[in-house]
Order: C-alpha cells, then sequence, then structure tokens
C-alpha cells in the first residue's frame, strides 16, 4: 500500500479540533534547526485559530532555518549560541533573561535540541511545553524515529507534553499516533509523523492554556 504523506490515516487524542482563547498567549519559541514546528504555530496564529503572539525566537545554531522563518513572518529573532557559555546552567539563565525581556508567558521547544536545566525550569514552572516524535513514554531522546523502526512496532507518532528536568517526560497534551508502513524509512516515517506534529502543537499550546487558565472553548470533532 503507497500512500501520500499526508493521507496516512491517524488519531489524535483528545479529539480537538479548534481551540478559541479568550485571552491571547504571548509565547516564546525556541528552536535549533529547521523551524517548521515554528512556522505552523505562527501560520495557526495568522489564520486565527490560536490566539496568541509570539514575543520572540530563541535559536542557538547561526545556520538555524528558523530564523529565516522568524524574519519572513515579522518575528524578532535572538541567536543565542550555546557554544559561547562555560555551563548549561549559564546557558539557560540567559535564555530566560531574553524570555522574561520579551514578556514570554509560554514557552514552546519546537525542535530545540539542548537539555534544560533547573535555572530554567524553575523561571516557567509548568508553562514550558515540547514536541517530540514518538508516543511518549516510548522511544525518548534523538532518533525517536530510528528507535520506533529499530524496534519492530508497528504504530508510533508523536506527543506534546508540558516538559520536566527528566527529558521527554513530563504530563502529556496531545497525542498523534501514525502507523509504521512496512517499506518505511526514517526519512519517510519521520515525513508523516511531523505532520501530525504541526496538527497537534497548537491545539496543545490552547490546551495547556485553558488548564492553567480556564479559559478554553473546545470545538470537538464529530
Amino acid at each position: 500500500m503507497t500512500l501520500r504523506p499526508d493521507s496516512t490515516p491517524s488519531l489524535v487524542s483528545p479529539s480537538i479540533s479548534d481551540c478559541q482563547l479568550v485571552a491571547p498567549l504571548k509565547l516564546g519559541i525556541m528552536a535549533s534547526g529547521n523551524g517548521s514546528n515554528f512556522d505552523v504555530v505562527a501560520q495557526a496564529i495568522q489564520d486565527g485559530q490560536l490566539n496568541a503572539q509570539i514575543q520572540v525566537l530563541i535559536y542557538n545554531n547561526p545556520s538555524a532555518k528558523a530564523a529565516v522563518r522568524a524574519a519572513d513572518r515579522g518575528v524578532e529573532a535572538v541567536l543565542l549560541n550555546h557554544r559561547n557559555y562555560k555551563s548549561r546552567e549559564e546557558f539557560d539563565e540567559e535564555i530566560v533573561q531574553t524570555l522574561q525581556h520579551y514578556d514570554v508567558e509560554w514557552v514552546i521547544l519546537a525542535g530545540w535540541m539542548r537539555l534544560l536545566t533547573s535555572v530554567f525550569m524553575d523561571a516557567f514552572p509548568d508553562k514550558i511545553i515540547n514536541i517530540h516524535p514518538s508516543l511518549l513514554p516510548s522511544f525518548k531522546g534523538i532518533h525517536a524515529v530510528e528507535q520506533a523502526l529499530a524496534s519492530g512496532v508497528k504504530i508510533t507518532g508523536c506527543t506534546a507534553h508540558i516538559a520536566c528536568l527528566e527529558m521527554d517526560s513530563g504530563p502529556i497534551l496531545m497525542q498523534a499516533a501514525v502507523p509504521v508502513l512496512p517499506d518505511d524509512t526514517p526519512e519517510t516515517l519521520h515525513a508523516r509523523i511531523q505532520i501530525q506534529e504541526h496538527r497537534i502543537l497548537p491545539l496543545a499550546i490552547a490546551l495547556a492554556a485553558s488548564s492553567s487558565k480556564t479559559i478554553l472553548k473546545p470545538i470537538h470533532l464529530g
């Protein structure tokens, strides 16, 4: 069976198709690479699907395409290169100060490839959202897609969750299941998982905000 990446069946839970927030969220997005998840959040805001504004993008790799995406959308981007800091704590302190300078309320880890310390976590308790390409708690860490293929599972997917000190752990907000096809490679499977990441991340942001402020007005599928 051959399916286009955007036509593969998937299951998303919880089944909420739209979330309307009474008050706009002030987001800070952190990315290390391509920035496609940054783009999907920005597009959801532009389309009126997420009541939020992106205060700043922080990126740690000078060549990250995320910075180009931010410039294209008129979002200020700040480069904080982790290689210029003596410790993880010193690096995180600089990030925290930058986010606070831009009046950020919620932090979105959209492909941020650095472990966070308690310096960061304590500054934004329960307000840091991560997106990971597996059905957590399975396949934590890097190469999650390769781990899924090597294990022989028939279903994998992606998870949006509240981040905590332990890598790829914390309360789960939303998950999307993606079938593993017999002829999948890391590239083809990751492409289908990423489509679902783009689907659930804006909704997960709204869900997280609703649980802390009780201002969610959900519109359910079906």
